[in-house]
């Protein structure tokens, strides 16, 4: 089965509220780099892996309307970016939506394009997660894109002109929201 590069980004964000940088669940002052991986074909297993258990936990998280116009706005803010760039509007998935919800709650205990089991990020459903971006305590749209399209390598996924879908999630802990984006073609 020969799939395309399938895409990561992972990097740092700058936090509004503490003035520190999160990179993967930790937090450092000053230094701020900004990287991108790329999945390769040897990276993909035989079949489609779609981790049940993360699914059936995904169902159970709710979406509040601030949460809701929240994400309606991001995705307004995304495909406005696309545009000025020159690049088609990304169609809303609902099974990337899904991978989103699975990852938006994953990374409140652990910050990481890692899964807390060690697996690949795209292992939620191998079949479609092609770009990620995450991000953590931003509670309004404008700040987590505006966060993403400062950073070279989210504004990157943001604007290849080869993703043509995506879904997003937000998870709120407490006060914070944690937020996934993620990509396909």
């Amino acid at each position: 089965m020969k799939i395309r590069g399938k895409k990561i980004i992972s990097g740092l964000l700058l936090t509004a509220m503490m003035g520190l940088v999160i990179a993967c669940g930790a937090a450092q002052q000053g230094m701020l780099t900004d990287t991108a991986a790329v999945r390769s074909e040897t990276d993909v297993v035989e079949g489609v892996i779609i981790d049940d258990e993360a699914i059936a936990l995904a169902s159970r998280a709710t979406v509040t309307n601030t949460m809701e116009v929240a994400l309606q706005t991001a995705y307004d803010l995304v495909n406005a970016h696309r545009a000025n760039a020159g690049a088609a509007a990304l169609t809303r998935s609902q099974a990337l939506e899904d991978c989103a919800r699975v990852r938006a709650q994953e990374i409140v205990g652990y910050f990481s394009h890692t899964r807390p089991s060690g697996a690949e990020w795209w292992t939620v459903n191998s079949d479609i997660q092609y770009g990620e971006n995450l991000a953590k305590l931003y509670n309004s749209a404008d700040s987590v894109v505006a966060a993403w399209m400062a950073s070279p390598t989210h504004a990157q996924n943001i604007l290849d002109a080869e993703f043509r879908t995506l879904g997003m999630a937000i998870y709120q802990s407490g006060n914070n929201w944690y937020w996934a984006q993620e990509f396909g073609y």
